[in-house]
């Protein structure tokens, strides 16, 4: 049995689990109720569904894993593979006991849906804009510069590679941007999002292949989101079987941390209470 060391009541407790391949997967975990696990981004870690997670606490037993790649997990094999991920969520559920409501953010949303695929006991699924155009042979050049980059400690040009490639923020938001050298203090999420380019490299890009999706699905968008994010999420309502979708205007595809009450207000309407 893993120790847990308690923080703070906002923030819960965090422990850490073995995975199938014997990755070390730290998470969180606060409130009670039937048990939500909440799969965070590129980019984030443990920290990154806390704003939402603030409002949800009453009402939910609340997971927050930190995916394999992001500290303090362990950085799990290379090349990774969405099938790896599935792999943490399923050790992760097995220590929950009962089937679960799973809530992902952006690359946490796609991983969400391989997991919704895959047969996992999840009784829901809880989407925020999942970038399903990023996949394919055209990331694997991408995946190839970010590692020399990082390589070479030049995380400006990094950053700027992922959000003009990978994210493909417009020119007109490029250019708004703080691109100047991260502070010394921000933690470096280069390994993860690393492996992250790995899975998204080796995955694909058709839509289609979620209609094997069964469990109830709240789809959640900005409405101000570029191109090609809604065409994409589009296509993803039509091809899952049972859909709510919604959308929240005035906002892009950094909604859950600009907004999380208005985000957890939807997750609540969603989600039945037992």
């Amino acid at each position: 049995m893993p120790s847990e060391i308690n923080l703070s009541e906002s923030c819960g407790a965090t422990a850490s689990l073995e995975s199938f391949d014997g990755t070390a997967i730290s998470y969180r975990q606060l409130g009670s109720g039937p048990p939500v696990v909440l799969v965070h981004g590129s980019g984030g870690g443990l920290h990154s569904w806390q704003p939402v997670a603030e409002h949800l606490a009453a009402r939910f037993e609340l997971w927050m894993p930190a995916r394999r790649g992001y500290a303090p997990s362990g950085p799990g094999r290379s090349p990774k593979r969405f099938a790896d991920e599935v792999g943490d969520l399923d050790a992760l559920i097995t220590k929950i006991g009962r089937p679960v409501h799973l809530v992902g953010m952006s690359y946490g949303a796609t991983v969400a849906l391989h997991a919704g695929a895959s047969g996992l006991p999840v009784r829901s699924l809880v989407l925020w804009e999942p970038p399903l155009y990023a996949a394919g042979d055209e990331l694997t050049p991408v995946r190839d510069e970010f590692a020399a980059l990082t390589a070479k400690g030049d995380r400006r040009r990094a950053d700027r590679l992922l959000a003009e490639k990978v994210a493909r923020v417009p020119a007109a938001l490029l250019e708004l941007m703080d691109t100047g050298e991260p502070a010394d203090s921000e933690p470096d999420d280069s390994p993860g999002w690393q492996r992250d380019l790995e899975s998204m490299a080796a995955d694909s890009a058709d839509t289609g292949r979620w209609s094997t999706v069964t469990a109830p699905t709240l789809l959640m968008r900005g409405a101000d989101t570029w191109q090609p994010m809604p065409a994409t999420l589009d296509r993803l309502a039509n091809a899952l079987s049972h859909v709510t979708c919604t959308t929240f205007p005035g906002q892009m595809h950094f909604a859950p941390s600009v907004v999380p009450e208005a985000v957890a207000a939807e997750i609540i309407r969603f989600l039945p209470r037992s």
